[in-house]
């Protein structure tokens, strides 16, 4: 009982410095009843992940279609309009935060000589290429291309987003049209659902710990300290950049846009935060995202229900910084010193990037191969990078969703909502 009476938020930090101190100290060849202790974290934390992303294609078009029903034309145009320029501002201040970081501390030179041979090529390198390779800027066609998949089922079973949400915005947008008894029908059934989705997703999120635990202590036990060590540099600068746009930026957006304590939305977001952070994934937080948004912060479904899912799908802030300071930091490493227009290339093809190819598997390591291609560097060079991948990619999950979050409670504030945090 006395588990129960801890905030969800606390349980899940809780849950997670164990989670850093088991890794720590248990080794991968530890045991327990004759099982791997590391196939048990598996296990338990895929069970989490599975659970939150059985709620997202119902959840994403329930909310979609509860919101736009009480929308009309006017209305929904100037949401959109808000969302797509704070999505593409935030994610360009993001990128110049990043090439600010990576231009001042220049974590690809090591005592005044370039850091490849120092730092070494991941083992890992060859698989990677083999994943990425071929892939290119006629990628980001092939995502918007998407938007209309031939067969909707089939889209969501693969969990293509974009197309699930093109379609729900336009299947919400002609509910929003039909009179009388048929509207009514429509509006409590989707109603009925997102409420339904809601309460499955407060069932999960008590288990959020014991995923969390998981998830996290198999990634500390597999990585280990030492692989940070040749590439603690660059990972400080990374870290230092999302830190930057998470700690200063965002809130500032939250105080003088929003007129909100960034204090009580940080609070109110914790569950989500921790929770991206543990599972890198801002589509299979997108339930817990949701939860947070509108009971913790108090903002309506119209809003949340618009803003988040395209959020999840397309604003990634964090992603966007760590691809051009991944690319800085590889051009320094090989010794090549990048001119104004040069730089100007990374962020630009980092913008598109972030929003075009966040439906493509490896997104980031797709992302960075194109901005790799575009400034003349071998594709092989991704190596550098791939020790420290997966612990950023938890930390730059947490930003994107937390930037989802901002944008969710700035946009309602500007519609006029007064929200939790005021």
């Amino acid at each position: 009982m006395a588990i129960n009476k801890i905030a969800l938020h606390w349980q899940i930090l809780i849950a997670l410095c164990f989670a850093v101190l088991t890794g720590l100290i248990v080794d991968q060849s530890a045991s327990v009843f004759g099982i791997s202790f590391l196939s048990v974290l598996v296990f338990f934390g895929t069970l989490f992940l599975n659970a939150l992303k059985m709620l997202i294609v119902p959840l994403v078009m329930a909310s979609i279609i509860t919101g736009m029903m009480s929308l009309h034309g006017d209305a929904l145009g100037r949401l959109g309009s808000k969302t797509v320029l704070y999505y593409a501002s935030t994610s360009l201040v993001a990128i110049l935060i990043g090439l600010f970081f990576v231009n001042l501390l220049q974590p690809g030179i090591v005592d005044g000589e370039p850091a490849r041979h120092v730092i070494g090529l991941s083992e890992q390198t060859e698989e990677v290429v083999s994943q990425v390779g071929g892939k290119g800027a006629s990628d980001i066609a092939e995502v918007l291309l998407r938007m209309v998949p031939p067969n909707i089922v089939t889209a969501a079973a693969n969990g293509q987003m974009l197309g699930l949400i093109f379609f729900s915005l336009i299947f919400g947008f002609f509910v929003s049209k039909l009179k009388g008894s048929s509207a009514q029908v429509h509006k409590d059934f989707w109603q009925g659902l997102l409420d339904i989705m809601m309460m499955m997703t407060n069932l999960i999120m008590k288990f959020a710990p014991l995923g969390v635990y998981a998830l996290v202590t198999k990634v500390i036990m597999i990585s280990g300290v030492e692989a940070f060590e040749p590439l603690a540099m660059f990972f400080a600068t990374v870290v230092l950049a999302l830190a930057a746009h998470l700690l200063l930026f965002l809130p500032a957006i939250l105080r003088y846009l929003a007129r909100v304590s960034p204090t009580k939305h940080f609070k109110a977001m914790l569950p989500a935060l921790l929770t991206a952070f543990s599972t890198s994934s801002s589509s299979a937080t997108l339930p817990i995202t949701m939860d947070c948004v509108e009971n913790r912060a108090g903002v309506s479904n119209q809003v949340s229900g618009f803003t988040l899912p395209l959020g999840a799908t397309i604003n990634m802030d964090g992603t966007a910084l760590y691809e051009c300071v991944a690319a800085m930091f590889i051009a320094q490493a090989y010794g090549i010193s990048l001119d104004i227009t040069t730089q100007f290339t990374i962020v630009l093809v980092a913008l598109l990037t972030s929003i075009g190819v966040a439906g493509i598997p490896s997104a980031s390591l797709v992302a960075i191969t194109i901005i790799l291609a575009a400034i003349g560097l071998p594709l092989e060079a991704i190596g550098l990078i791939l020790v420290v991948d997966r612990v950023l990619d938890m930390c730059r999950t947490s930003v994107n969703v937390f930037s989802d979050s901002c944008a969710a409670v700035t946009i309602a504030r500007l519609e006029g909502e007064k929200t939790k945090l005021v």
